[in-house]
């Protein structure tokens, strides 16, 4: 439903194929609905990857995996391709939140996966615990390849930051000054001011901290969680702690979005503001590298695999709060590159004690950074040749 980034947009070696959105088929029962879907979606997909030139790989991305994975391997047999399964979480899994983990449709989308995953070639997991899950309990033997930032996840410089929050403001009020520039040919934004003399952008120390956190607004995220810590937030500040105004940026788009718009609404905060805008592929790791702290609140539905949102938010430098899950461990070290909260007075203690007396460039906050700063993580290219390219028969 979003345009690809640029950089996909411009490379010579990616060919895009659309398949256009399934609408109009809500007829009947809901499982007729979704057994018809799923139908159609087959003989669609199929029917374009019969037309693409003859690939030597199939790498496709699970989930969404339901028919994808049968009619790659069909695809597979026709072109006489290798299919290389790289799973990220497990569809049936996806499924139960919505319907049960007893309903037939979730068994029946487990025994698929745990089916065509053997018939994969190659199959890729983002964690070592799925990796050991994927063998103990399917058979299936698979490589670790933890997902790693796009080049374009990285700090932002504050001239870029000024322009940004400059564009933002033109449709977000939390983005705009909240006073008047300090000359008459000085511009100014809710963190940013440019002078009218030296032309050289500045972030005035009684700014408000900026709060970002991403979502698909679905049902493994329970954003009420940061709800209540930020009204906590607020009755710190109207105690008296020493806690900068914040402005909480939440990202994305979703089925659950209007519902929590709603509970926005409700919640009459005078410290903080928060907006749920829609950004552009260009725009969105530019915020990120922008920002001061970013939360994460993706429960894995498995418990098995990692969000990619803290991986981006790490290759821009930025700490991040997280909610606790079986494996969150790989990605996120607590105390080191960030914290790893529980529940949302959990969360409000780490808001408080991280944005104490900010912007100060000796507590938690900045050291988080530093570290992230330090840290030698491999970059993606790097670990896909390591890991992916001695699978595909390639040793240099």
């Amino acid at each position: 439903e979003s345009r690809p980034h640029r950089d996909v947009l411009r490379s010579a070696h990616i060919g895009l194929v659309p398949v256009s959105e399934l609408r109009g088929l809500r007829v009947g029962p809901k499982l007729f609905q979704y057994v018809l879907k799923v139908l159609v979606q087959s003989v669609q997909l199929l029917y374009t990857l019969l037309r693409i030139d003859q690939p030597s790989y199939i790498l496709l991305q699970n989930p969404p995996g339901l028919p994808s994975i049968a009619v790659a391997w069909v695809a597979g047999l026709f072109w006489r391709s290798k299919l290389i399964i790289d799973w990220h979480n497990y569809g049936y899994t996806i499924l139960g939140l919505s319907h049960g983990r007893n309903h037939p449709l979730v068994h029946i989308a487990k025994w698929y996966e745990r089916l065509f995953g053997r018939l994969a070639d190659h199959n890729l997991c983002v964690t070592d615990a799925m990796r050991q899950d994927l063998w103990e309990n399917c058979n299936i033997k698979a490589v670790t390849l933890y997902d790693k930032p796009a080049a374009y996840f990285k700090e932002t410089p504050l001239d870029l930051q000024h322009h940004l929050y400059l564009k933002l403001a033109q449709d977000y009020e939390p983005f705009r000054a909240r006073a008047e520039p300090g000359g008459a040919s000085a511009e100014r934004s809710a963190f940013t001011e440019r002078g009218g003399t030296d032309g050289h952008v500045l972030q005035p120390r009684d700014r408000p901290a900026l709060l970002i956190s991403s979502t698909s607004w679905t049902e493994d995220e329970d954003f009420s969680v940061l709800l209540k810590a930020l009204q906590d937030y607020e009755r710190f500040i109207d105690e008296g702690a020493k806690l900068p105004a914040l402005v909480c940026v939440i990202t994305g788009k979703g089925p659950l979005k209007d519902y929590y718009n709603g509970l926005i609404k409700k919640l009459h905060l005078r410290h903080i503001q928060i907006c749920t805008p829609w950004l552009e592929p260009e725009d969105y790791p530019l915020l990120l590298g922008s920002a001061d702290l970013g939360v994460c609140l993706h429960k894995s539905s498995s418990g098995l695999d990692l969000p990619m949102k803290v991986v981006d938010m790490f290759g821009c430098c930025l700490p991040v709060c997280a909610i606790h899950f079986e494996c969150l461990h790989e990605l996120v070290k607590h105390d080191e590159n960030g914290l790893i909260f529980r529940d949302s007075k959990e969360l409000a203690e780490q808001l408080k004690m991280l944005f104490w007396e900010f912007p100060t460039l000796q507590g938690k906050l900045w050291s988080f950074r530093q570290n992230l700063r330090a840290s030698k993580e491999l970059s993606w290219d790097q670990s896909w040749d390591q890991t992916v390219l001695p699978l595909l028969g390639h040793r240099e």
